[in-house]
């Protein structure tokens, strides 16, 4: 009998050997590739390859998810490189902001005492956009909605009467927190699609509505428009290497408060793997794994996987992502104001932890192109990747022998 606690011990200590050791390659194994961007070999040669640069783009859409942080006193990298995109663009383009565009819980009510706050962090972005002669759209996210609890519907409400009187040339979509889909024409053959996302994940009241139904409208939708390029714009990625995709770093597993709170380096060795683990496997309200996010992922994917060459842009995931997927195109934009680690690897073709935003380019011609444009440490803009996502002519630049990642982009 005295044997079992020592065989208990002894595994017990073997276990937390083994699981130090893990979380030291694994530690290691970050500091090497963390805040660099991550290529998928086969794309490693991005550089050599190019859309025709004679010839301007029909329209150009760029995706800056999650600037609910920005900076407010003029510094914001971020708004700045916006700012460069809207000069290049001009009037053929549209901004999508994906939602998630006030931290921490959206507007609250006027006679908050967080209200100031949360208007002065709107108005910052709202600001930068008055000046653009394209079109922009909002959509929201979970933080719009009060982080998703039971009173969110009434901050969404705040905030989208607050952009219809401060930015009225703005659209907001779907109105009044309802599913979708919801789709306006960019373009001639560029269409867009939106979804509110968050509304098959929200708490408490929000807008009826039977939950397949706007499924059934977005088959019917994508079908009649084949014949178009079409985005589908929604807050929640469908895929994801990140937090809500079940990827943590191993100082997460050592210190899981920080999940929640980045300074809270509380250790909890073994017992914070369990954080994680919930986190992968059952899911807050706002991961992949929740019952709700999971059923809405699985019906949405069962609709798009239909349609070949489709797009699909959402925020959340503080960084920049981009898959190939049963002949999709998914992208995460949600480094508008924060960044968060993301895993390399996997089923990416990108992936980077920075801020910075996706563009994609529509050519008369059919093609479609994917740039990924982040703040420089100089004055220019770095595209550190670019993809051609939909068929045409490409026209590959000469090689240049000393080309660097960070790549200045050049207006086409």
């Amino acid at each position: 009998m005295p044997a079992f606690p020592s065989l208990l011990l002894y595994a017990t200590l073997t276990a937390a050997v083994l699981t130090g050791l893990w979380l030291l390659v694994r530690y290691w194994q970050e500091r090497n590739y963390r805040r660099r961007p991550y290529i998928a070999p086969a794309y490693n040669d991005w550089l050599l390859h190019a859309p025709d640069a004679t010839t301007p783009p029909q329209h150009r859409i760029a995706l800056l998810g999650d600037p609910g942080a920005l900076a407010t006193d003029g510094t914001d990298p971020i708004l700045q490189l916006l700012a460069s995109w809207q000069q290049e663009t001009g009037p053929a383009g549209t901004i999508i902001i994906l939602g998630d565009n006030i931290y921490p819980t959206g507007l609250p009510a006027a006679d908050s005492p967080n209200r100031a706050a949360a208007e002065k962090r709107l108005d910052a972005l709202l600001d930068a956009l008055r000046v653009f002669p394209g079109r922009v759209v909002f959509l929201s996210g979970n933080h719009d909605w009060n982080k998703g609890r039971p009173d969110g519907y009434a901050y969404l409400l705040r905030q989208e009467a607050y952009i219809a009187e401060q930015l009225p040339t703005a659209l907001y979509l779907p109105a009044g927190g309802t599913p979708g889909p919801v789709s306006v024409q960019l373009a001639d053959n560029v269409l867009l699609v939106v979804l509110n996302t968050q509304w098959w994940v929200q708490n408490g009241a929000r807008p009826a509505s039977d939950p397949k139904e706007p499924f059934q409208q977005l088959h019917k939708l994508l079908s009649a428009n084949c014949h178009q390029r079409i985005l589908v714009a929604g807050h929640h990625p469908l895929y994801s290497n990140a937090l809500h995709g079940g990827k943590f770093t191993a100082k997460q597993h050592v210190f899981p408060l920080t999940t929640v709170y980045k300074r809270a380096y509380v250790p909890l060795p073994l017992i914070g793997s369990l954080l994680p683990l919930y986190r992968k496997v059952v899911g807050a309200a706002e991961d992949m794994a929740h019952p709700r996010y999971r059923k809405m992922r699985r019906r949405l994917l069962r609709v798009l996987r239909q349609f070949p060459n489709i797009m699909y842009a959402a925020g959340h995931d503080h960084n920049l992502q981009y898959f190939q997927r049963h002949g999709g195109h998914y992208l995460v934009s949600g480094a508008g104001s924060k960044t968060a680690f993301v895993q390399k690897g996997g089923n990416a073709t990108f992936v980077h932890e920075h801020k910075g935003f996706f563009s994609l380019d529509f050519y008369a011609t059919g093609e479609t192109w994917l740039r990924t444009l982040e703040p420089a440490t100089t004055s220019e803009t770095a595209e550190v990747f670019r993809q051609r996502l939909l068929p045409g002519p490409i026209v590959s630049p000469p090689v240049v022998a000393t080309a660097i990642i960070n790549e200045p982009a050049t207006k086409r």
